[in-house]
């Protein structure tokens, strides 16, 4: 999926997007899409990989205040956290943007999920299956608002591996969402697990990629 005013720079992957000044002006219309989960999932990660321009990320240090209530157990490098959003944007088309936002993973920043989530064409769904049961409140959330989703592994190093009816059932997911998998930090990875939801969504004519 490069974009479609990307040019190769020093250092880029080769055919992935660097990135580019502006947005074309042949740009017509833009679709949004949440990657959400659970704290330290690796969501600031995923967007960071897909996003064709510099991320607006909104991460604060993570002080002695969030003790007790910020569960750093497996997380020990992980010294900041998101508490509004992240921003990254690609272009699909020339005439088609989408915006991806990702959502802080604290219950405490929640009230600022349902803004962000307003107007969303789906969500990307990340779960650390070290940790799936805290992927519960996320994905609830989601059914209750009607917004479509996958599920998208992120593959850390230790992550155990389960069959795909099994993982299914322990997340209790309905029949059509998808499971994907990727590791986030892979830019290459991180687009293949985009380009497979995209194509989820228009084959579930949520979207129409306009040419």
């Amino acid at each position: 999926m490069a974009s479609a005013n990307s040019a190769e720079a020093p250092g880029a992957t080769a055919d992935l997007p660097a990135e580019p000044r502006y947005l074309p002006s042949s740009v017509q219309g833009a679709v949004k899409i949440l990657v959400t989960g659970p704290f330290g999932v690796g969501k600031t990660t995923l967007v960071g990989s897909l996003s064709e321009i510099t991320p607006l990320r909104t991460e604060e240090t993570m002080t002695a205040a969030s003790s007790g209530i910020d569960d750093l157990t497996g997380r020990g490098d992980k010294t900041t956290t998101t508490v509004a959003l992240d921003f990254g944007r690609i272009t699909l088309n020339p005439r088609l943007a989408l915006y991806l936002f990702g959502t802080p993973g604290q219950q405490r920043f929640w009230p600022l999920w349902d803004d962000l989530s307003r107007g969303a064409l789906g969500a990307i769904a990340m779960v650390d299956l070290r940790r799936p049961d805290e992927s519960f409140d996320v994905l609830g959330r989601l059914e209750e608002q009607r917004i479509p989703f996958a599920v998208a592994v992120n593959t850390f190093p230790d992550t155990p591996s389960y069959p795909e009816e099994e993982l299914r059932s322990a997340l209790d997911l309905l029949p059509e969402v998808p499971i994907l998998h990727c590791d986030a930090r892979d830019r290459r990875q991180s687009y293949d697990l985009l380009i497979d939801f995209v194509d989820h969504l228009h084959r579930s004519s949520l979207l129409e990629l306009q040419r």
